[in-house]
């Protein structure tokens, strides 16, 4: 699995828990891993104008409209989806999530809303492998649990940071970019050295360690809206050891447009038991 990053954290929380189960980019099931990502300080706000001439330079001003918190994204690896949006202004956001299909040994969807204060998510969790979960009974309630913020409080699993509000940590992979060239309008393309870029979480550290030399210099291509914003970044992870060649494809769109994320309605919430923090912590 190689999109990490998801919802600060969330997803890789759920795939890293003792006595879960996920898809590895191999495709096979694998339990258990290294660290939950940490996330990434936001690039300085401002328009994103591209400069004339300097391809990374433009890349690099195309993050910085992310850090105003009003945008929806989707990521995408192997195995694994997410879309959401991000609504600074409300202090909201939301995250819908779906990793593996139902046919796999372990099938997970979550949705995830927050609108501060308060944060709820949405868990369903199919396969074999999910009867093996403590409490997972507790768990597939079709129902958003509501999270005690007492309980979660600095915990990237569940919470989210307003402050960096940036799931994919596009500023911190184009910080890495060691070439790069214009392809035609608004297009890009060369290579980033996904070691210097892995604090972005978006980026297994496995995949990173199995790439060896050549995590250097490893493929991308982006493309900005015509205000030179980024709206696409993929990045093209070769094959190395047990790993097949993989794309990681982060999107963003209807910047400064995104609305507020909605609140659950009351019949369809219950309090979060213990079992779900167990499961996230």
């Amino acid at each position: 699995m190689t999109v990490r990053r998801l919802s600060a954290g969330l997803v890789a929380a759920a795939l890293f828990t003792p006595g879960l189960a996920a898809c590895n980019a191999t495709g096979t099931p694998t339990a258990g891993s290294s660290a939950t990502p940490t996330l990434s300080a936001p690039a300085a706000s401002g328009s994103a104008t591209p400069v004339p001439g300097d391809a990374k330079q433009a890349l690099l001003n195309s993050t910085r409209e992310i850090s105003n918190g009003n945008f929806r994204f989707t990521m995408s690896g192997v195995g694994s989806t997410a879309e959401g949006r991000v609504h600074e202004p409300s202090q909201s956001a939301e995250m819908r999530v779906t990793i593996g299909k139902p046919t796999d040994d372990l099938f997970m969807k979550l949705d995830l809303v927050h609108y501060k204060p308060d944060s709820w998510v949405k868990v369903e969790l199919g396969g074999t492998t999910a009867k093996s979960i403590p409490g997972v009974q507790k768990l597939n309630l079709g129902k958003y649990q509501h999270l005690d913020q007492t309980r979660i409080k600095g915990n990237r699993n569940l919470g989210f940071d307003f402050d960096k509000v940036d799931p994919a940590g596009s500023a911190v992979l184009t910080q890495g970019i060691t070439e790069v060239r214009q392809t035609g309008e608004g297009a890009y393309a060369g290579t980033i050295d996904v070691s210097k870029a892995a604090e972005a979480g978006s980026v297994d550290p496995t995949v990173i360690t199995a790439l060896g030399a050549q995590a250097k210099s490893v493929p991308f291509t982006a493309k900005l809206d015509p205000q030179g914003r980024l709206s696409e970044l993929v990045i093209q992870i070769p094959a190395a050891g047990q790993t097949k060649a993989q794309d990681i494809r982060i999107t963003y769109s209807e910047y400064g447009s995104a609305t507020a994320a909605q609140k659950p309605p009351a019949d369809q919430v219950v309090e979060a038991p213990a079992e779900l923090y167990n499961l996230f912590n």
